[in-house]
């Protein structure tokens, strides 16, 4: 029996991490309990695990969205405002690593991940402007990069404002939350690089009017997603089956899920991003998450 089939959030088990966040889309959790969390402010902020104080760093420009940590520590950053890649230290060092692609703006950069060989793939969710036009309709202008070594390449194209992206644990599929088509698409992931037979994963949409964000696997290949307009998170299970384990219309204890982070010594703590709220929401799972790259070394 799969762990996740009878499991569900209840609103008295979440609790809440930080204050005074701006627009904390995105989270990374370290072993030590340490978290990072995109803050409109500056870049990050660093929540320290022993004392929960907050520090806050990065130039306050731009609009941090998904960000993502390598192995060395240091962190990527996508820019959703300025359509740009950086990395930043922890210091708040910042350098831009990628602002354009043969001699044109990139476009609103959502989300970059890193995988198992250090790759970057970087999803672009439209090259409308103003990106909140593609908001109010499914535009199929959005992307995918991948980032490896010096060679960055278009990986996919014609995505429904393209959002969070993973790998499963076999490194079989790369799957890809489109917002504006309400669900989950994977590609075939090659050795290369390359993507191809493009299917829904999942029903395509959650339900009419479903727009979803944030992704991430568990140990067992469940993929955990956020869904925004009903501030839902909903699994799916290695099938496809989908398992409403959150429902919040109102927004009364999570408003605006967007992001989905495993963390904790056992990887069985929660923590939820969002646009709207000013603080993570948390609670604690039935099972561990997939442990993200900078977890294994």
């Amino acid at each position: 029996m799969n762990r996740i089939d009878d499991f569900v959030v209840n609103p008295d088990q979440i609790t809440y991490i930080g204050h005074d966040l701006s627009r904390p889309e995105c989270i990374i959790a370290e072993r030590d309990g340490t978290l990072w969390i995109a803050d409109n402010r500056g870049a990050m902020t660093h929540i320290d695990a022993q004392t929960g104080a907050q520090r806050l760093i990065g130039p306050n420009e731009g609009v941090p969205n998904g960000i993502a940590m390598r192995a060395s520590g240091d962190f990527v950053v996508a820019d959703i405002g300025a359509g740009n890649l950086y990395r930043i230290d922890r210091s708040g060092a910042k350098t831009i690593l990628l602002d354009g692609l043969d001699g044109k703006r990139l476009g609103a950069v959502n989300f970059v991940y890193v995988d198992s060989k250090d790759r970057l793939w970087v999803t672009v969710s439209t090259v409308t402007e103003p990106r909140s036009d593609a908001l109010k309709a499914a535009i199929p202008d959005g992307y995918i990069l991948l980032i490896d070594g010096g060679d960055v390449r278009r990986v996919a194209d014609g995505l429904r404002f393209t959002n969070e992206v993973r790998i499963d644990a076999l490194g079989e599929f790369l799957y890809v939350a489109e917002t504006m088509a309400g669900g989950i698409t994977r590609y075939r992931l090659n050795a290369d690089g390359s993507l191809d037979g493009r299917e829904p994963f999942g029903p395509m949409p959650f339900f009419e009017g479903a727009m979803v964000d944030g992704i991430a696997f568990d140990a067992h290949n469940n993929l955990w997603v956020t869904e925004v307009t009903r501030n839902q998170i909903v699994v799916l299970k290695p099938d496809g089956t989908a398992l409403t384990v959150f429902d919040d219309p109102a927004g009364s204890t999570i408003e605006f899920p967007t992001s989905v982070t495993f963390g904790g010594e056992d990887l069985q703590t929660v923590y939820v991003g969002s646009l709207k709220m000013n603080r993570i929401a948390s609670f604690r799972s039935p099972v561990a998450g997939a442990p993200m790259r900078h977890w294994v070394g």
